[in-house]
């Protein structure tokens, strides 16, 4: 075993190693708060000096933080934030988790990455572990992140660690959170793959499951999340289908569900939300060109889940319609921007691209949601109603449920409501269903 190798695991062992945190997002800063619980010195590092301040003066942002546990790793020295990278010299581990977004073409968009990883790569040193958590395209870490750390001179895996893990973030998620959730690991070379997972397990309650190669551990986070963006893009044929041949694919589903084997329920919807699932699949895709492969299957689930907002926007102008009223001029409240029920996310919510439709259409649209009181999409600033009010849902001609927030009472919503089109099944518990439209 080498030098290095036997150092860095043993300050893994016993604790002393200093960890650091690149990107303090829904990823970053659950997993940095996890660091510091385990007894490492944890140090985030962002270039948002709004996120920093919030860090350093404990102040929590992130839903899925308990706030007092944020304050009590801060205030007992064993985690600050920064967004000066030389502090990246006195750090043994770096995790590096930073977005990864479509560009308007919807092509990758790894320029937060590579900009990332530039800035370690001045303040890289012997005996070092990095580790990419972003979710990004297979040959990422080996092609991209090892050529840029090894500019200095220094030589992964004989003076530095290098190895992928992706991040499983799961907003919202009331069972499995950073600390329980299994972790995947694959480093360049055995020594990468080893320290990096010592690393996970003396912090994490998941397990690590260790992997031949990055490759592998990119590929597989694809897989995981392309397996679902293809089976909500089936529930949502699905659930077309039904409307024209006039049966409930909710009950459909429910149904189904029954089947004690080889078959997992997925829903239908607006389209596809959050940080993950509506973009991975392009990752996955545009990868795969590069080796003369078309992906049909992926692309035309994706074609099904981004049409989902317009065909929601057509189903709510027919119910106006049979009440002989256009949708250009009507009132539209819109319940719900966030991409899933009881979180304050709105990332790729596809409640964004319904309101812009029905603004498009000529609709008096207005938003309600508890957690998002103003959002911001293609540059323009979104600000929602202060509350839920009983005229509100009087005066509109067509309630859109968008997202099912359990704060919502929807026994109130459809009594008060001239039309509803429940486009999630929220108002399943409701017993007079004469004005509800479902997906």
């Amino acid at each position: 075993m080498s030098n290095i190798k036997s150092e860095l695991l043993g300050k893994i062992k016993d604790k002393s190693a200093t960890v650091g945190i690149v990107g303090l997002g829904y990823v970053g800063l659950p997993l940095a708060v996890e660091f510091a619980k385990a007894g490492y010195r944890t140090i985030g590092f962002d270039v948002q000096a709004k996120k920093v301040n919030a860090v350093n003066s404990g102040r929590n942002y992130i839903g899925d933080i308990v706030g007092d546990t944020l304050k009590n790793m801060v205030d007992g020295g064993r985690l600050s934030a920064t967004s000066d990278f030389a502090f990246i010299k006195k750090v043994d581990a770096v995790c590096i988790c930073v977005p990864t977004p479509l560009d308007k073409y919807q092509q990758p968009d790894i320029s937060y990455v590579k900009g990332s990883t530039e800035s370690v790569a001045e303040y890289v040193h012997n005996g070092m572990v990095i580790i990419l958590e972003s979710t990004t395209y297979p040959g990422t870490t080996e092609e991209l992140l090892k050529p840029i750390l090894e500019k200095g001179g220094l030589k992964c895996g004989e003076d530095f660690y290098l190895a992928f893990s992706p991040e499983r973030v799961d907003p919202g998620n009331k069972q499995y959170k950073t600390k329980n959730t299994p972790k995947v690991v694959g480093g360049i070379g055995g020594d990468s793959t080893e320290v990096a997972a010592a690393l996970y397990r003396s912090v994490l309650a998941g397990g690590v499951y260790e992997v031949s190669s990055p490759a592998v551990a990119e590929m597989e986070k694809l897989l995981e999340n392309t397996y679902r963006n293809i089976n909500i893009g089936l529930a949502n044929e699905m659930a077309i289908i039904c409307h024209r041949m006039g049966i409930n694919v909710w009950e459909v589903i429910e149904a189904a569900k029954t089947k004690p084997y080889g078959f997992q329920a997925f829903y239908p919807g607006p389209g596809l939300g959050g940080h993950c699932i509506p973009l991975d699949p392009f990752y996955l895709a545009w990868k795969a060109r590069e080796f003369d492969y078309h992906t049909r299957l992926i692309e035309t689930s994706g074609e099904i889940n981004t049409g989902m907002p317009e065909y929601v926007v057509q189903r709510a102008a027919t119910v106006l319609n049979r009440d002989k009223k256009s949708l250009n001029g009507s009132k539209v409240l819109v319940l719900g921007v966030a991409y899933k029920a009881d979180i304050d996310d709105y990332r790729e919510s596809p409640a964004l691209n319904v309101i812009d439709l029905l603004l498009k259409q000529g609709a008096d649209t207005i938003y309600y949601d508890p957690f998002i009181p103003e959002y911001r999409h293609k540059g323009k600033v979104h600000t929602g109603a202060k509350e839920l009010t009983d005229e509100m849902l009087k005066q509109s001609d067509i309630v859109v449920i968008c997202t099912a927030h359990s704060c919502f009472d929807y026994g109130k919503i459809g009594k008060l409501s001239q039309e509803v089109f429940d486009t999630r099944n929220a108002m399943k518990d409701v017993k007079d269903r004469s004005n509800i439209e479902l997906l």
